[in-house]
């Protein structure tokens, strides 16, 4: 292997030079940093696996930097230049907004699967800007734009290539330079998966279609997608083409939540010695938190995670009810979780509008307070690279003991959302947060009930998805308590850029 910036343990070693070695059949030498005209054929898929703290994202990173290095082009969600066909391309994708938003945080372009799917139409006058910034080609000149906003647009592409942000430290908004989204026609080149544990089939089998190389990044001890009877799509792959990681052990770099993560694959761990390892922890190491309530200031953005639903409405209902919260209405700052998009077949246009802005299945939101419209709502969309949207919303709040949703508002039809003050360990997949709380009274049923997922006790696999969710705190809540608030819902820091006046709205039929 050539010299890296990175140095890398023996499996990630191995793991690096199979994917060059892959790469290179596909026509890019990311070693020497040259590449030949894309195959039609390409190079197949293969798979990167490995538990929490295995160094996953790191290769995947370094592997982005090395083909970047090499002249190919990343291809992101928010614009696709009119690239000579013979250059080679690089898509990185994860399943949700908030595992984009990981990524990206690490300095890689990450976008959404779905977004890949669908590409923007830009406003031709604007697109001239976008030209500049992606192919460092020739100044434009834009009337009404002074050669300052010019300037504005170019540092911040520099340090984060993320067009529509460039284009609104210019001072324009989504709705002044995108007219539209229209479908993907034409395949890709390469294309790095992350979060590859929450595929399905059908998701695999469409990223097959658009692209010959596949890498997939996945951590196999997760919770496979329902539909899938505890698989995952990297299961079936030859053993040539899969690839696994090992914990990279660094002792000034020692972290009690992975190790409890790690512990987990012990078959003789009962669910009472794991929670006793939980205690000690939590008395030696402030990153671990033995909790006797569920903080409520925290789950205002970062949802407690629970197995049971009856325990998500009953959570909810509490949090609401902390905040007195009134019955017919939400109040700025409640967490919503996108349920889905309810429209008629024959809006397909308005439900990629929706979906291209974020709006997609399990998407995390913030209310921001109700639209100019009856049934709208301006909404924050965590994790996505423009934001702020308001859209035609049908908001369903579930009760505990009642089998219908009350529903404070509603538009005719539009993105529906439950509440997220309290999410499932399921839907909490391939998201993370600075503080995570795990109601440990519901894994204790599950490790009651003896289910086994994948050959594991499915208690086990809860809680290492919840656990490792955390990035920088763990509380491991061990009573049916919550606390009082000490200051009411926000949302000043959401309101870094105005909530742009939508093409997406949608008229009541």
């Amino acid at each position: 292997m050539t010299a890296l910036h990175l140095t890398y343990s023996d499996d990630q070693a191995t793991a690096h030079d199979q994917v060059a070695e892959m790469l290179r059949g596909a026509g890019i030498d990311i070693d020497d940093g040259t590449t030949m005209p894309p195959r039609d054929d390409g190079a197949g898929v293969m798979a990167l696996v490995g538990k929490a703290g295995s160094g996953k994202t790191l290769l995947l990173a370094e592997l982005y930097n090395e083909m970047e290095r090499a002249g190919v082009d990343v291809v992101s969600g928010d614009y696709e230049s009119r690239r000579n066909k013979s250059k080679r391309s690089l898509a990185i994708l994860a399943p949700t907004n908030k595992a984009a938003s990981v990524l990206r945080l690490r300095g890689v372009p990450a976008t959404t699967i779905h977004r890949i799917l669908y590409t923007p139409v830009y406003d031709p006058e604007y697109e001239r800007i976008a030209e500049w910034l992606a192919n460092d080609g020739d100044r434009p000149e834009i009337e009404g734009l002074t050669d300052l906003a010019l300037d504005r647009a170019a540092a911040f592409y520099a340090g984060n290539k993320s067009i529509p942000g460039a284009l609104a430290a210019a001072g324009l908004r989504g709705s002044d330079f995108i007219t539209g989204w229209k479908r993907r026609e034409d395949p890709l080149d390469i294309g790095f998966v992350d979060e590859s544990s929450m595929l399905d089939d059908r998701q695999f089998e469409d990223l097959k279609d658009i692209f010959p190389t596949l890498v997939l990044f996945g951590d196999p001890a997760q919770l496979a997608p329902v539909n899938q009877s505890g698989s995952m799509v990297f299961d079936g792959l030859p053993d040539a083409r899969k690839l696994t990681l090992h914990r990279v052990h660094r002792q000034d770099a020692d972290n009690p939540i992975l190790d409890l993560a790690h512990a987990l694959a012990d078959p003789q761990l009962s669910f009472q010695d794991f929670e006793k390892m939980v205690e000690e922890t939590a008395r030696r190491d402030e990153r671990v938190v033995w909790g006797q309530r569920v903080e409520v200031d925290l789950m205002a953005r970062s949802p407690v995670l629970v197995w049971r639903n009856a325990t998500r409405i009953r959570l909810i209902s509490a949090f609401r009810s902390v905040h007195d919260a009134p019955e017919d209405a939400l109040l700025e700052g409640e967490p919503l979780i996108c349920d889905g998009i309810e429209l008629p077949a024959k809006h397909r246009k308005r439900r990629i509008d929706l979906e291209a802005r974020g709006l997609i299945k399990g998407a995390q939101v913030v209310y921001m307070g109700p639209g100019k419209k009856p049934g709208f709502s301006r909404l924050h969309v965590i994790g996505a690279e423009d934001p702020q949207v308001s859209a035609a919303s049908i908001v369903k709040i579930e009760k505990p003991d009642e089998e219908e949703p009350f529903i404070p508002f509603a538009a005719g039809m539009g993105a529906a959302f439950l509440h997220g003050a309290a999410v499932t360990i399921h839907k909490a997949q391939g998201s993370q947060w600075d503080t995570v709380q795990v109601f440990a009274p519901d894994l204790f049923v599950a490790a009651r009930m003896g289910r086994i997922e994948a050959g594991q006790p499915l208690w086990k696999r809860l809680a290492y998805v919840a656990i490792t969710r955390a990035q920088e705190r763990l509380i491991w809540v061990v009573r049916n308590r919550l606390s009082k608030p000490t200051y009411p819902l926000q949302v000043d820091d959401l309101r870094v850029t105005p909530v742009a006046p939508l093409t997406l709205e949608m008229e009541e039929p």
